[in-house]
């Protein structure tokens, strides 16, 4: 039986460099085996059924093809439709009461502990704060992430030296849990 799974492509199509065109992922997808691709907007996600492969394998054959084919390396997270489901159910925030531009989770590559953060002076990005979860980061970010300093401290690659880190908005979280169901 195929699992379905997101594919999550970090830093394309941001300021017209590093231009992966969606049609064209979802046929390096289908090349690679894989089923019932479909992608989500043009920011890099795509959905897709394996029958072969775990988590790790997957994305490394996907970033490899994508290396291949555009000819420039690209982080790719793939994480499975239980996964993508238990992030959005494990929401520390209360994310029905929020807009959806408030409220990101960066996807991390591997696990990442509480230590990471320790030099993250919390109070003095109030109201902004974050929480852990599996291999993410929640983050609320009141005026949205634009404008938040928070999510530009944690973005330093410092505080995310030696793992992948992706985030998404809202909106995004619950449609790639959506589009990996059944």
């Amino acid at each position: 039986m195929a699992t379905r799974y997101a594919a999550l492509l970090r830093g394309i199509n941001v300021g017209g460099s590093r231009k992966v065109p969606m049609a064209e992922l979802r046929t390096l997808l289908e090349g690679l085996g894989h089923d019932g691709v479909r992608t989500h907007l043009q920011s890099g996600q795509a959905v897709f059924a394996s029958r072969h492969g775990d988590e790790e394998s997957l994305a490394a054959e996907l970033a490899a093809a994508v290396e291949r084919h555009f000819g420039f390396p690209v982080d790719v997270i793939v994480r499975d439709h239980a996964y993508l489901k238990g992030i959005v159910e494990a929401c520390p925030f209360p994310a029905a009461e929020l807009e959806p531009k408030q409220l990101h989770v960066t996807y991390f590559s591997a696990p990442v502990t509480p230590e990471r953060f320790t030099e993250v002076d919390r109070a003095a990005y109030l109201p902004e704060d974050f929480r852990l979860g599996d291999r993410a980061l929640y983050l609320y970010a009141p005026d949205g992430l634009g404008r938040s300093k928070l999510a530009e401290h944690l973005s330093k690659p410092r505080v995310n030296k030696g793992v992948v880190a992706t985030s998404r908005n809202w909106n995004t979280v619950r449609k790639l849990a959506e589009l990996t169901e059944g």
